[in-house]
C-alpha cells in the first residue's frame, strides 16, 4: 500500500482546508455524507460512461473529491477534538457503501455482474479484515498491496482516461480495472487476514 505512506504530507495540505471548514461550520459527519454523495455521483456517471464515455471523465473527478473529503473528514473531527466512536462507524459505514456504489456503477453500465460482484466482495472483505483485526483486539489493519487510497486513485485515475483510451489489448479499460480490483481485492483480504493470523498465533 503506497498512498497511505503519504497520509502525513496530505494532512499538511488538509490544513487550508480544515481552517475553511471550520469557518464554514461544517462538522465531520457532515463531510461524510457529502462524500458519500459525491460517490453516489461517481457511480451514476461511471453507468453512464459506456454510451457516452466523457461521463467517465465526470465520475473521475467525483472520486477524487470523495477522497480528499474522506481525509477531510477525520482531520476537521481531531481538530476540534470531536473524533469519536460515533463518527468512525458512520465515517466507515459510509466509505463500504461508496465502494459498492462506485464498482456497481463501473460493472452495471458495461453488464458485467460476474465482474462486479468479484469485485466489490474483495474490495468489501478487505476492508471487513481490516476492522475485524482490531474487532478481536489487534491494531486496525491498513496494510496489505492496495489499500482504499490506492483504490481510490486507481478508479479515478482509469476513469479519466477511459474516454481517451477505450481500451488496451482488445480489452475495456474498465473491465481490466474490475478484473484488478477482484483479483487485488481478494488477495490483498488475505494478505490481513495472515498478518491477523499470525498475531493472534
Amino acid at each position: 500500500m503506497t498512498l497511505d505512506q503519504l497520509r502525513p504530507v496530505a494532512n499538511r495540505a488538509l490544513r487550508p482546508f480544515v481552517s475553511v471548514s471550520k469557518q464554514a461550520g461544517l462538522t465531520p459527519d457532515s463531510i461524510s455524507v457529502i462524500a458519500f454523495l459525491l460517490a453516489g455521483g461517481a457511480g451514476w456517471a461511471f453507468y453512464l460512461g459506456d454510451s457516452a464515455p466523457m461521463w467517465y471523465l465526470v465520475g473521475a473527478v467525483l472520486v477524487f473529491l470523495n477522497g480528499w473529503l474522506d481525509l477531510l473528514d477525520g482531520a476537521l473531527a481531531r481538530e476540534l477534538g470531536t473524533d469519536s466512536k460515533a463518527g468512525d462507524l458512520l465515517d466507515h459505514v459510509l466509505d463500504r457503501y461508496a465502494d459498492i456504489v462506485l464498482i456497481a456503477g463501473l460493472a452495471a453500465g458495461l453488464e458485467q455482474y460476474a465482474l462486479g460482484l468479484a469485485a466489490v466482495t474483495g474490495v468489501l472483505m478487505t476492508s471487513y479484515l481490516g476492522t475485524q483485526a482490531q474487532a478481536v483486539g489487534l491494531d486496525r489493519v491498513y496494510g496489505g498491496l492496495v489499500g482504499r487510497a490506492d483504490r481510490l486513485a486507481l478508479i479515478g485515475i482509469v476513469g479519466g482516461i477511459a474516454p481517451f483510451v477505450g481500451s488496451v489489448g482488445g480489452y475495456s479499460l474498465i473491465v481490466l480495472l474490475l478484473g484488478f480490483l477482484a483479483v487485488i481485492g481478494h488477495f490483498t483480504a488475505l494478505q490481513r487476514f495472515y498478518y491477523s493470523w499470525r498475531a493472534l498465533a
